[in-house]
């Protein structure tokens, strides 16, 4: 049972009922277009004529569209609704410490456009050459009318200022961002933390997970977050900062960690703890010397993958390793929360039929509750952050409206 907040609490209109509809009715068609009008009263219980008041206001708004006829061998032949997914487009923008992905999608949350740029050094670079680019594409896409830029940031966004302030992996100074780039583009932005995002992509457009209230995403990269689904809810706490799980000490004797303690999840089982691993085993020698060449080669956690992919013993170790600790890490969430599923998120994936048992191993050995949830891989990075960040800015429209 949710209870009703009476310091806080907003009573139901008839416009609350009626944006409540308006959404059941998007929420149907996005879910089951082509649909018919008879379709949607039979799907939402509604009275036929309310279902058509609400279709016929979405079709001048241009959030629905009249498509093709039904082929009915007699009696009135229904048309079908779609969703005018070329009404709306959305930027997503997922920054990572060395790489930042943006997209354009449409309604439909269907990629029209996919860019890879170097992140920059410091947030002024970064905001010139994004909002640059973002102008650039509403030229080229002049039919579109801009719901706004969804933000993934590896840290965590303070909710009441919006303002992004934990960030141990980027370097970046405490920054107003949604601000600055408001006012470069002209755009409403919305900011979240990459572990969030994930966890928003899987509940909206994860197939796998259709029908799943309670739902963890673990995000896996230079270091890990953990964005939380329970009961159907998005789970950031009252600063914002729930979820921070990679930052869990798994012991006080561990290696350092940027947020300034020992021993954090992360350290250990992070892409950074991957190769830090591999550097720290026995380099194989050739003639007593040891391979410097093949030593300076390998410099991120890509160049691990594609070593693990050649069969090399050394990188199958350090990735063997770091799958322990995520199992660790993810036997704790697992006994603690027990959700349904929990989703890996990250290049790891790649390399999931050999990650994958050593996870699941792990908890099973970890975790007495372990039986109730289900551990399965995302799809390829960077896919579920940037869909995580335009299902926070569609969300307006399609998720439930705040009411008491």
């Amino acid at each position: 049972m949710r209870k009703i907040d009476l310091n806080n609490f907003q009573v139901a209109t008839s416009e609350t009922v009626r944006d409540i509809n308006c959404r059941i009715m998007l929420n149907l068609v996005r879910q089951h277009q082509p649909i018919s009008r008879a379709d949607l009263t039979r799907y939402s219980g509604l009275q036929r004529s309310t279902v058509s008041a609400i279709t016929e206001q979405l079709i001048a708004e241009r959030w629905l569209k009249e498509g093709t006829v039904s082929q009915l061998p007699r009696g009135r032949k229904p048309t079908f609704l779609n969703l005018n997914e070329d009404r709306a487009g959305i930027f997503g923008i997922n920054v990572r410490p060395f790489s930042t992905n943006m997209a354009l999608a449409n309604l439909g949350g269907r990629f029209l456009v996919q860019e890879l740029m170097a992140t920059p050094a410091n947030s002024d670079e970064f905001v010139g050459q994004v909002s640059q680019r973002i102008r650039s594409l509403m030229k080229e896409y002049p039919h579109m009318a801009y719901e706004g830029i969804g933000v993934s940031l590896p840290g965590r966004v303070d909710l009441s200022s919006q303002r992004f302030v934990f960030a141990p992996n980027l370097g970046w100074r405490e920054e107003d961002l949604k601000a600055r780039l408001e006012r470069a583009t002209g755009l409403p932005v919305d900011l979240e933390n990459e572990a969030n995002a994930c966890a928003l992509s899987e509940f909206w457009f994860g197939r796998q997970t259709e029908g799943v209230r309670n739902l963890l995403a673990v995000a896996v990269s230079e270091g890990i977050g953990v964005g939380m689904i329970l009961n159907g809810q998005l789970v950031r706490g009252p600063s914002g900062f729930a979820g921070e799980f990679g930052h869990v000490a798994l012991g006080e004797d561990g290696p350092k960690c940027g947020c300034g303690n020992r021993g954090c999840w992360e350290v250990h089982a992070s892409n950074s703890a991957a190769l830090r691993y591999y550097h720290e085993a026995k380099p194989p020698r050739r003639n007593g010397k040891t391979n410097s060449r093949h030593e300076q080669a390998v410099a991120t956690f890509e160049d691990v993958l594609q070593l693990v992919e050649q069969g090399d013993l050394r990188a199958l170790e350090a990735l063997d390793r770091m799958a322990h600790y995520l199992g660790r890490g993810i036997a704790m969430l697992v006994t603690g929360l027990a959700p349904d599923v929990i989703v890996v998120v990250g290049e790891v994936t790649r390399a999931w039929d050999r990650v994958g048992p050593i996870i699941s191993d792990v908890v099973k050995h970890r975790s007495f509750t372990h039986a109730t949830t289900r551990i399965m891989a995302s799809g390829p990075a960077p896919l579920p952050r940037l869909r995580g960040i335009i299902a926070l800015v569609l969300q307006k429209h399609f998720g439930a409206p705040a009411i008491a």
